[in-house]
């Protein structure tokens, strides 16, 4: 009786200390079409992690127009934010905490500055992750250090839209990256020296970004890497910045093989 009620006292601990360690992590987001929606779910099924979706008390929930509008409204009335939603997650028992959102007006998005008002994230470790049409995910994560100046925000993750079906692959890829997993991951090589553009570069640039629907720049110069099944390329391109005026910018496309060059994201 002594040895049955020992084992049962065993797994009962193990059960505990498997449901504490899930417990250190929260994957936190908001997602206003469902595609920083898919991105969370993969990284807290990777994790075992808790999630919550978080938003305002009126929502971002007008046409592209009007969330447009709506924001620019807010900026240009002293940087009103809307109210947050009351949280079911107590923050506060979590180690680390992923941050996810859309990329709006090249920053994340606006309920997540409206988060910051309500939330202390002191002494947490952050990491952030991101949708986008074209880029984002560093100047958004500059920002996420300066709405959580006492959290220790890390690197983050940050996909297209236009490539969420890559979803699962690329996050077990960046958790396996920054330790969060002991999975198996690629080695990812330097990039080799920028160089002058060739035909054939110039038409992987094209095919990749040719059909964007936004001026991205002209490319300027170009370096690469292998990368499995294929190269990833970074071109150096004439761009502008948000005022319209002359800039640089580094555009990522990754051409794999059998596959048509994809346009990975850029880099303002």
């Amino acid at each position: 009786m002594k040895k049955i009620f020992a084992a049962i006292m065993t797994l009962a601990a193990l059960v505990s200390c498997t449901s504490n360690q899930k417990s250190k992590t929260l994957v936190l987001y908001y997602s206003q079409t469902g595609a920083t929606k898919t991105v969370a779910e993969a990284i807290a099924n990777k994790l075992g992690a808790d999630i919550e979706a978080f938003d305002v008390v009126e929502p971002y929930d007008g046409t592209y127009e009007e969330t447009i509008q709506r924001c620019q409204d807010e900026m240009s009335s002293g940087d009103a934010l809307a109210a947050l939603k009351e949280l079911k997650s107590d923050v506060s028992k979590y180690e680390t905490i992923f941050i996810g959102y859309p990329v709006w007006f090249g920053t994340c998005a606006r309920p997540v500055m409206s988060l910051s008002k309500k939330v202390s994230l002191e002494g947490k470790t952050v990491v952030p992750f991101c949708t986008f049409g074209s880029g984002g995910l560093e100047s958004s994560t500059k920002a996420l250090q300066a709405l959580f100046p006492k959290a220790n925000v890390q690197n983050g993750f940050g996909i297209r839209n236009a490539r969420i079906a890559n979803v699962d692959r690329e996050v077990k890829q960046f958790l396996a990256e920054n330790a969060f997993t002991d999975d198996i991951r690629e080695v990812m090589h330097e990039f080799s020296e920028m160089e002058a553009l060739s035909d054939q570069t110039l038409e992987i640039f094209n095919q990749a970004c040719g059909s964007y629907p936004m001026p991205i720049g002209t490319p300027l110069s170009v370096c690469s890497r292998s990368r499995v099944g294929g190269t990833e390329y970074l071109y150096n391109v004439e761009s502008q910045d948000a005022n319209g005026n002359p800039a640089l910018a580094q555009v990522y496309v990754l051409a794999q093989n059998g596959i048509a060059p994809e346009f990975t994201r850029v880099v303002r």
